[in-house]
């Protein structure tokens, strides 16, 4: 199949390089892409196979069947490695918000709520969506769980509330706080395409803002589900808020370390926004600050340690298997395949409208393949197309972040992990039930976004 060309008689250029592959060979590639992608979820979604095993192994034959036997390791050994600082950060993340959860830092807080809320299952719901776009301003999603989790899980296992609903708001949440120019994808994009971040960040803040507006709206919809079913709970009295505590062991509760912890906590968080150190090493930092401040004996960190060791493996194995389909993914070029065939796929006619058309994209863009690997990637194709036909790229990199609520709906993205993890849900039946509203919320702010004209319907 021929590449389609522009207007002016040449293919867009771009980042992807694919050197000396016909046409064919890369549609091919592509297709055992899609294929391998496809047979992924596939397993999954139908709960054949967990999502640790499919990450090995699905990648693996498919990587074998299209011929890549010689350097196959090599790809393997190389997306464990772009993941490894993502993995020692959730690994230590984990550890330092359990042992804060321990020490009892998150009961007043939860005790608060409790009074708040007044056993209103509607209340619960939309203080999680204001208390994860608040958290979610250090631009961290893993950091953002943890927090958001120990504040409200115990919540909506107090009052029987459907945990789904909870990771649901969460994430899409996240999502949408996902666009700040210190979230990530604000920082690719600006990047890919060389533009000023805080010029390309602001125009979205409308949309941004209506996303936000949707949740709410949708957190009203859970409560009124909730209330129908477990109706408004009888509001807890001083004496049982002063029995209740967020944290499981008693032993382990340091109530005159509370002002040091949160201490602790809000200097990791300022340091992390004010980027002193890397993530990861900021994070193994608290930890052993924390360790040696409240449990300073040999003895007692190894049982805060031993604690939570099986929710550490199961979120940290999950990385590094993840790496390995990452690694396959990129190494043996088909996400630059499917990067190219899919903007071969949009006919001439439509160019005009780039700009929602890279919106649309950007759903299942971002979901099938990583961040990296669409902003770096395909983004300056559908950037040199959309100029073509009168879009700026600076039009193209805004709709490009309208699929971010969706991105985090996918198997690749390590914090979607923790996420269902700490809740005890199964990411296949939260995937089943987040779709819809991720991609609701997605839409509301791509409508948004055209009508305050962050970027143009048509060029």
């Amino acid at each position: 199949m021929p590449h389609r060309k522009c207007p002016s008689g040449h293919f867009p250029d771009s980042s992807l390089h694919i050197h000396d592959r016909h046409s064919g060979t890369i549609m091919s590639l592509a297709l055992i892409g899609f294929l391998m992608v496809a047979t992924f979820m596939t397993l999954i979604m139908t709960k054949r196979m967990t999502p640790l095993v499919a990450l090995i192994v699905v990648p693996t034959l498919f990587a074998l069947l299209a011929g890549f036997h010689s350097g196959l390791g090599n790809m393997m050994i190389e997306g464990l490695t772009k993941l490894a600082p993502t993995g020692v950060m959730l690994l230590f993340a984990i550890l330092f918000f359990s042992t804060m959860t321990d020490t009892g830092l998150f009961d007043p807080l939860v005790g608060r709520l409790i009074r708040l809320v007044h056993g209103d299952p509607m209340l619960i719901l939309i203080g999680s969506v204001v208390l994860c776009a608040l958290v979610s301003l250090d631009g961290d999603g893993s950091t953002t769980y943890i927090i958001t989790m120990a504040a409200m899980l115990p919540l909506y296992k107090r009052y029987d509330m459907n945990r789904l609903y909870l990771v649901c708001l969460l994430m899409v949440t996240s999502g949408v706080m996902n666009l700040t120019p210190w979230g990530g994808p604000t920082a690719r994009a600006a990047s890919a395409l060389k533009l000023d971040p805080s010029t390309l960040f602001v125009p979205l803040i409308p949309g941004m803002v209506a996303g936000l507006a949707f949740l709410v709206l949708l957190a009203i919809h859970f409560g009124r589900k909730e209330r129908r079913r477990i109706g408004r709970v009888h509001a807890a009295t001083p004496q049982e808020l002063a029995d209740f505590a967020v944290s499981q062991w008693p032993e382990a509760r340091r109530p005159k370390m509370i002002w040091f912890n949160a201490a602790l906590v809000v200097a990791l968080l300022v340091l992390l926004v004010w980027g002193v150190l890397p993530l990861p090493i900021l994070m193994m930092l608290a930890f052993a600050i924390s360790m040696i401040a409240n449990y300073p004996h040999v003895k007692e960190q190894k049982e805060r340690i031993a604690a939570h060791a099986g929710n550490v493996l199961a979120v940290v194995s999950l990385i590094f298997a993840a790496g390995i389909f990452t690694g396959i993914l990129s190494g043996t070029g088909m996400v630059e395949a499917m990067s190219r065939e899919v903007v071969n796929f949009i006919p001439p006619f439509l160019g005009p409208y780039m700009a929602p058309i890279t919106a649309l994209i950007s759903l299942p863009g971002t979901f099938f393949i990583s961040n990296d690997a669409f902003y770096f990637g395909m983004l300056p194709i559908l950037a040199e197309a959309g100029a073509h036909y009168g879009v700026e790229p600076m039009a193209i990199a805004r709709a490009s972040l309208m699929g971010q609520p969706v991105h985090l709906l996918s198997p690749l993205v390590p914090s979607t992990y923790l996420l269902v993890s700490l809740a005890g849900v199964d990411l296949a039946d939260h995937q089943r039930f987040t779709l819809v509203p991720a991609a609701l919320c997605c839409l509301v702010m791509t409508v948004v976004g055209m009508l305050v004209l962050a970027f143009p319907f048509v060029g």
